[in-house]
């Protein structure tokens, strides 16, 4: 896959004065539910309509799709609006169905390309074709996964190739559905510039009223597009119903991000600019994010203290941290003043958690 512009030419040749859009229901519900949004969407920014037609569930019992029947709305979507249509695969059968149905743009779910049998088996029923397959990124965050499937998927002729990020699972409770990663995204960018990506900031927030923020890093980031669940009545959608918006807030979404475009030196060194101030951005985050994480053990070491009647302050041990750390900030060539400012503030917070607790 060393070439990866002939990847790019399907989203080149479309010409786009805005971001690609992929837009629509989770689930394909009923054919008024699909067609009355994919007739909300038609003269909007959206590029292709998607719907659910086989839903894959964590637990037996939920709504799992509607199956085959959904891809007749799909084609009638198509008749009435001239929308062209999407769906997710995730066997053979599911194929060779949304083939027959002429699906133009199939994509790979997460819960799919965790596992190379069913990447190769999917390669396999797609050898060859001209549809567009965009390849969301595994549940966990495991780059050379979702590269390796991307990969099968070239080694079977399939030329209109494009990935999905839409964030990875965890167990810890952060205010994301799914966390970003964004670095990882950024790799996957770096090692294939050339290979359209979409951002899915429904599966990522899993809020509806935190899309237009994650949509606006995306695009920051340079990303080609955006991948956006969308309900006429989103609060009583079969699934994913805090993550869908209406067609009218799509609109506006849309209408309000900041779209840079590079059309001379100028533009680009401030697209360019904004990218890597998008990823600052992202890695301060981080920091405060680990720093929170970082005091709340600190409050059980508290807790410990207090039951053990041990002193906050533990003068070896503070001066084993800080050896250790400027010789690591060193190999990552940062300065030794700067390392000890930055622990001697976190020694301090520390302690200053511990010492509530104990005297708490």
């Amino acid at each position: 896959m060393e070439n990866s512009k002939e990847m790019r030419t399907w989203l080149d040749d479309m010409g786009l004065d805005h971001p690609l859009v992929i837009a629509g229901p989770c689930s394909a519900e009923t054919e008024e539910q699909v067609l009355r949004i994919a007739h909300e969407l038609k003269d909007t920014d959206v590029n292709y309509y998607r719907a659910g037609i086989w839903k894959p569930r964590t637990r037996p019992g939920n709504f799992e799709g509607v199956g085959a029947l959904g891809l007749k709305w799909l084609q009638k979507v198509k008749e009435e609006t001239g929308l062209k249509t999407a769906t997710e695969v995730a066997n053979r059968a599911h194929v060779e169905l949304a083939l027959e149905y002429d699906v133009d743009l199939l994509w790979i779910g997460a819960r799919s390309t965790v596992s190379p049998f069913i990447m190769q088996e999917l390669a396999d029923a797609l050898e060859g074709t001209d549809k567009i397959v965009l390849v969301k990124n595994p549940v966990n965050p495991d780059l050379a996964l979702w590269l390796g499937g991307i990969e099968r998927l070239h080694t079977a002729g399939i030329r209109k190739l494009g990935a999905i990020h839409r964030g990875f699972s965890t167990y810890e409770k952060t205010k994301y559905r799914n966390i970003p990663e964004w670095q990882l995204a950024i790799e996957f960018q770096n090692k294939f510039p050339d290979l359209p990506l979409i951002n899915d900031p429904s599966h990522i927030t899993g809020k509806r009223d935190m899309i237009f923020d994650v949509s606006q890093t995306a695009l920051d980031l340079n990303f080609d597009g955006l991948m956006i669940e969308t309900h006429f009545d989103p609060d009583n959608a079969w699934s994913d119903a805090a993550q869908q918006v209406t067609p009218e807030k799509l609109v506006q979404i849309m209408r309000d991000l900041r779209i840079r475009k590079e059309t001379d030196s100028e533009a680009e060194y401030n697209a360019k600019l904004s990218n890597l101030r998008a990823q600052i951005d992202i890695l301060d985050n981080q920091l405060i994010d680990t720093m929170g994480k970082r005091m709340k053990v600190s409050d059980s070491i508290g807790e410990l203290k207090k039951q053990k009647n041990v002193a906050v302050l533990q003068s070896n041990r503070w001066n084993q941290i800080l050896g250790a750390m400027i010789l690591e900030g060193e190999s990552r060539g940062l300065s030794e003043e700067f390392v000890l400012k930055m622990f001697k503030a976190i020694h301090q917070e520390s302690i200053n958690h511990q010492e509530k607790i104990v005297n708490g």
